[in-house]
């Protein structure tokens, strides 16, 4: 049997897939893989910040077209990268553990956290959710629109005499850039994006073979923090034009579910939470979604 796999061509997107063929060989080894690169329009387009863009899936669609027109069997993408609503005829398949979720900042040398910053540092981040974030915790810090792939955003603290850059702590992991990493940012001054650190393996509705051989990846822990999240997501219909963020956390069979979201210009930043079992996971985050959207609302008056 031979599965072609999907994926965008970036370090990080091949280094997260072939961490998912490698863990599948292991458990089938008579299965051959193949990669196939798929360019999307979010790799193409790289002088625009993603707010601008405005396009729901720029990472993704092409690859979905390819594994609807039968041309790839299955897709690996980075979940946050994921719009609420799949196409017709396409699906998740078992969600594998989450790597650490939160954000990370890269300082330049001579500076170890936040509070080492001098007044009115320089950080680039191209995400309005870490931007209004930040800039809650340090109104003095000056916040710069940056694209690229990690190597090329680390590059330009140098380049472009940045103080820092912030990025997700799963991606510098995942590409064996964690030492370069000054800090960890805790969810009570950074809240991550919806399943941040997650991987979505998608495949046809109808590839009941496929989703066995994926199955063996499955992470239950995972799959509650991802059902919360992107309920809270659909909730509230984010996208990167707004600052939003969700992040879930599972003790037993409970869970504590913390969500952001604001306005584009970040003089709106609404944080709530809300706790419950953990069978309810995607019913709690569309209820945390309302209250934040009233509150929202009341704001604006």
């Amino acid at each position: 049997m031979k599965i072609v796999v999907g994926t965008r061509g970036s370090k990080l997107a091949l280094t997260q897939t072939n961490w998912v063929v490698n863990e599948l060989n292991k458990k089938y080894p008579n299965v051959e893989f193949e990669v196939k690169i798929i360019k999307t329009k979010g790799d193409l387009i790289q002088n625009v910040s993603l707010d601008k863009i405005g396009d729901k899936g720029l990472f993704v669609k092409e690859i979905e077209q390819q594994l609807l027109n039968k041309e790839i069997d299955m897709a690996v993408h980075s979940m946050k990268d994921m719009p609420s609503n799949l196409p017709d005829g396409l699906k998740f398949a078992s969600i594998p553990k989450r790597e650490d979720p939160r954000d990370a900042l890269i300082l330049k040398e001579g500076y170890s956290n936040l509070e080492d910053l001098p007044k009115g540092a320089t950080i680039g981040t191209g995400s309005k959710r870490r931007k209004y974030q930040l800039l809650k915790y340090r109104p003095d810090l000056n916040i710069v629109s940056i694209r690229g792939n990690i190597d090329t955003r680390i590059r330009k603290i140098e380049d472009e005499n940045l103080d820092g850059v912030v990025l997700a702590a799963s991606g510098l992991i995942r590409a064996g850039l964690h030492n370069n990493i000054s800090q960890y940012l805790p969810v009570d001054i950074m809240i991550p994006a919806p399943a941040q650190g997650a991987l979505a393996l998608e495949i046809r509705d109808n590839d009941i073979e496929i989703e066995k051989i994926i199955d063996c990846l499955k992470d239950d822990v995972t799959k509650i923090q991802i059902e919360a999240e992107r309920g809270f997501l659909d909730g509230v219909n984010g996208s990167c034009h707004i600052p939003m963020g969700a992040y879930c956390t599972v003790e037993g069979e409970n869970i504590d579910l913390v969500g952001l979201y604001g306005d584009g210009e970040g003089t709106k930043l609404i944080i709530k939470s809300i706790s419950g079992q953990a069978s309810k996971a995607r019913e709690l985050g569309l209820e945390l979604a309302q209250l934040i959207s009233k509150e929202y609302k009341n704001y604006e008056g």
